[in-house]
């Protein structure tokens, strides 16, 4: 009997770890080379992983919920010598292991290679030695010569995509409840989204069912730890007072908190990663100052505005719109502006990249935003899309706030960062008026700009933005 152990390739450029969203299969079960084996959530997409062989499934590495790191056990196969299996040798070009590593441009399909894990032989002592697994990658699946397109896969005779598995999951939608609008019966993002929000469109239920399942596929999967009680305490124990009317003194430090502990994964794991590394490496200082709007015509779209006027400061100030390698002490200057537009969700933050905003009209910088904060909502947005900005740009006015310290993600050196607008009483020629502004930080990395050439690109962004359209 030979038997293969399949490890967690890299999804993504270096990405060191993800999540079980859902096993295809469970232990005992019988697969074949390329079907669906696991559901996993990355810091950037929902990927299904395929088998890398043809055989019987030995153990799966956890259940939903779960993270596994790159590089370690997904899974153990019995290997079928009967079924068809990987050419030996075959090769994705897509390694463990990780940062430097890139993944294709687009598509959030995965192809599994048998190049990898560990094959032993139980009629033998011998084993032979770990050899580097190819892995999977993120781009177009791969057999053989062929390519094809991601498609929805059917669990319980419910077609659904991954992205639309996990927001049911998110949601609390059981699937197989779910009436699909798409081709072929397929359950889309709105169908899941409309569903949660009015529990009247859901089919009858049927046993062995339960929120974001498909019927019987809830037994295929293993099972889940069970969630932590969170039932409040009685609202006597929580009184400020004590019964005599006096305040309670709180809890000494060596009492234990009664919160659950909750892991970080997905996104939000990758969030805290990056920003404890841009914290540790940049060395940020931030300008503060106010955008009077008060000449702007009506109609003039907040957004769009600070994307142009980031482009004419990043012309007239290139600094700004650079990379810098702080190992190598290596500067690049870009003759393009490539915009991060950060868009918060409750997965976490993201930031997908306006291409080319220094060529787009008003028009067309609209309805790339709109596109890019749809894809990001839907978690359809390539990964490709979430890297190589040249500059940042995060709109927190939005919701609340003046200033920030928003932060620097190398490589770039640069982030823009708009607060709430408001009317303050401006003097002018003969008395004072009330104009509308918008408070502006901008932090940049002093290691590659100078505080200079960061005040005059905070200048020509208030230049910019003063002018009437």
């Amino acid at each position: 009997m030979t038997t293969k152990k399949f490890l967690l390739p890299d999804l993504g450029e270096g990405l060191p770890d993800a999540t079980i969203v859902e096993w295809y299969v469970k232990e005992g079960d019988t697969i074949r080379l390329d079907d669906n084996l696991v559901s996993m959530e990355t810091a950037k997409a929902v990927v299904d992983v395929p088998s890398p062989v043809s055989g019987k499934v030995l153990k799966l590495a956890g259940g939903a919920g779960d993270v596994i790191v790159t590089g370690t056990m997904l899974a153990e196969f019995e290997l079928d010598p009967n079924a068809p299996q990987r050419a030996e040798g075959q090769d994705t070009g897509h390694h463990h292991g990780g940062a430097g590593t890139h993944a294709p441009s687009d598509g959030d399909q995965v192809i599994a290679s048998d190049e990898g894990g560990e094959i032993t032989e139980t009629d033998t002592t011998r084993t032979e030695e770990l050899r580097e697994d190819s892995g999977t990658v993120v781009g177009a699946m791969q057999s053989s010569d062929a390519v094809r397109s991601e498609q929805a896969v059917a669990v319980g005779g419910v077609k659904a995509m991954p992205a639309v598995r996990a927001m049911a999951r998110k949601l609390g939608v059981d699937l197989s409840r779910v009436s699909g609008s798409g081709a072929d019966g397929v359950v889309t993002m709105a169908d899941v989204k409309q569903a949660a929000a009015d529990g009247s469109r859901l089919l009858p239920s049927s046993a062995g069912t339960g929120a974001g399942g498909e019927g019987t596929a809830q037994a295929r999967r293993p099972q889940s730890r069970p969630e932590p009680s969170s039932a409040p305490r009685d609202a006597q124990q929580r009184t400020q007072l004590s019964a005599s009317g006096k305040p309670m003194r709180t809890q000494p430090p060596s009492v234990s908190a009664s919160g659950q502990p909750e892991q970080l994964k997905g996104v939000r794991r990758n969030m805290a990663r990056v920003m404890a590394d841009a914290h540790a490496k940049v060395v940020a200082t931030t300008l503060s100052d106010d955008a009077d709007i008060h000449a702007w015509a009506p109609g003039n779209d907040v957004t769009v505005r600070l994307v142009r006027a980031i482009c004419a400061a990043a012309k007239a100030v290139p600094a700004l719109n650079a990379w810098f390698d702080g190992d190598k002490l290596v500067r690049t200057l870009h003759p393009h502006v490539d915009i991060g537009i950060a868009v918060d969700t409750d997965d976490g933050l993201f930031v997908p990249a306006l291409r080319n905003a220094d060529v787009l009209d008003a028009g067309g910088v609209r309805e790339s935003v709109n596109r890019l904060r749809a894809q990001v909502v839907d978690r359809s947005i390539p990964a490709s899309e979430l890297s190589g900005y040249t500059i940042s740009l995060s709109n927190f006015g939005m919701f609340a706030g003046r200033y920030a310290t928003p932060i620097v993600v190398p490589p770039t050196v640069a982030i823009v960062a708009a607060g709430r607008g408001r009317h303050q009483i401006t003097p002018v020629i003969g008395g004072f008026e009330s104009h509308k502004v918008i408070p502006l930080s901008l932090t940049f990395d002093h290691r590659a700009c100078t505080g200079g050439e960061a005040a005059r690109f905070l200048k020509a962004m208030l230049d910019d933005l003063a002018s009437p359209d």
